[in-house]
């Protein structure tokens, strides 16, 4: 079993390298060096998200003094130093601050009053729906903070959370691209959003917003969030559905990294079969589900012969209803450890590619069929774990958290499956 651990552990590692922002970012702009060499204006370069830092430093890599002045916004102990050109910010992620506001404030001031002239290289990953925010006026930060927070326990997938957050925003929702006008937005992204829909990735600051006002209202009231008149009023304005401005291009996203994930596990001799890359349920139920699968293709070598190799990309949910310490990806993968309890041969993987799961210092989980016995072993119950949300503590007791520490990318979430 720990060998099939260490040849889970080593596809994880593979395909985390491929996703690099640094080597995707460089590439792009070593290939289209036109977009930058014809500028007769100014170029300046706004990166948002997590992997802002190094796709920041790739650009500077690249284009070097082209580059009039630029600026990073990423989460904290996500800056890995000074470049060059750049003014650097941390801020709150998954939920604003007022380091977010500061950030954004200088982002708006840089990028006031510039001419047709002048380009904007912008650089999006994922949190930035966090990270680059600047509330509508006479909404109030605690106000977007405990709306995010309750959106984020609520169930609702990152879509509809979005949703919310662009009609709340000066900047999202298309608003950026608006700010900047009649300067031109050359717009790179690593998705983080099933589907790679770009409206949505980071709220979608410099694309046409395809959502509306009521859809936003409707999301609150599907999770019965209710919120003050002020909110509504904003909700109410409506956002940009035409941009003249923009160019955009994905450069990463989920499916890179289950075709990835694909090829490694190929490479090590697994028959493989890639599920899904939109993903998109409670992570109790997903877990329940593959467990189901690993069952089936152990009894009965379908829909894949053993070894087999199940890698599955996208999102799942929590709904929050204990007090317990966790993340998506680890609830899954203890709700996938119960129903594979005893059984050999079978070892899953569930991990956030950014490197972080939830509230913790956790990637997600990777575990087997001893997962749960080494919890019951403790003298605990791993269904209370569950119960109580609480799978990074049960995980940690049966050693079976995976800690990866920030990776500097974000594309959703991977999930790997071996039988052997």
């Amino acid at each position: 079993m720990e060998q099939m651990k260490k040849k889970l552990k080593s596809i994880v590692d593979m395909v985390v390298r491929t996703l690099i922002p640094e080597e995707s970012t460089r590439l792009w702009i070593a290939n289209n060096m036109h977009k930058f060499e014809s500028v007769d204006g100014n170029l300046y370069t706004i990166a948002i998200g997590k992997a802002a830092w190094r796709m920041a430093k790739a650009t500077n890599d690249v284009l070097g003094e082209r580059i009039e002045y630029g600026i990073v916004v990423t989460k904290y102990a996500h800056s890995e130093g000074d470049i060059p050109r750049f003014e650097i910010y941390e801020a709150g992620h998954p939920v604003s601050d007022e380091n977010t506001l500061k950030a954004t404030q200088k982002v708006l001031e840089l990028t006031s009053n510039l001419t047709e002239n002048d380009l904007v290289l912008f650089l999006v990953s994922g949190g930035g729906s966090a990270l680059f925010e600047m509330p509508m006026e006479g909404i109030e930060l605690e106000e977007i903070q405990f709306l995010n927070e309750q959106l984020l326990k609520s169930g609702a997938n990152i879509v509809e959370i979005n949703t919310v957050r662009k009609h709340l925003s000066k900047v999202k929702g298309g608003r950026f691209a608006q700010h900047v006008y009649p300067a031109k937005i050359v717009s790179l992204v690593l998705s983080d959003v099933l589907g790679d829909r770009l409206d949505s990735i980071a709220s979608g600051p410099a694309y046409p917003d395809g959502t509306t006002s009521q859809q936003a209202i409707d999301v609150l009231r599907k999770y019965n969030i209710t919120v003050s008149e002020k909110i509504l009023n904003a909700l109410a304005q409506e956002t940009p559905k035409e941009l003249s401005n923009v160019e955009t291009f994905i450069i990463g996203s989920v499916k890179v990294a289950c075709e990835n994930a694909e090829k490694f596990a190929s490479q090590l001799g697994y028959n493989t079969f890639v599920l899904t890359t939109t993903l998109d349920c409670e992570a109790k139920e997903a877990g329940k589900f593959l467990a189901s699968i690993a069952k089936e293709i152990k009894n009965s070598d379908r829909p894949v012969k053993k070894p087999a190799a199940i890698i599955l990309g996208g999102e799942t949910v929590v709904k929050v209803k204990g007090s317990g310490k966790g993340g998506r990806n680890q609830e899954l993968a203890l709700s996938f450890a119960l129903p594979i309890e005893g059984l050999e041969n079978i070892v899953l993987c569930s991990f956030g590619t950014d490197g972080t799961d939830g509230p913790t210092d956790a990637a997600g989980g990777i575990v087997d069929g001893q997962t749960a016995h080494k919890i019951r072993k403790a003298g605990l119950s791993p269904e209370s774990f569950l119960e109580n949300n609480d799978s990074y503590n049960a995980l940690k007791i049966a050693g079976d958290l995976l800690i990866t520490g920030p990776t500097g990318t974000n594309v959703n979430d991977l999930i790997v499956l071996l039988v052997g």
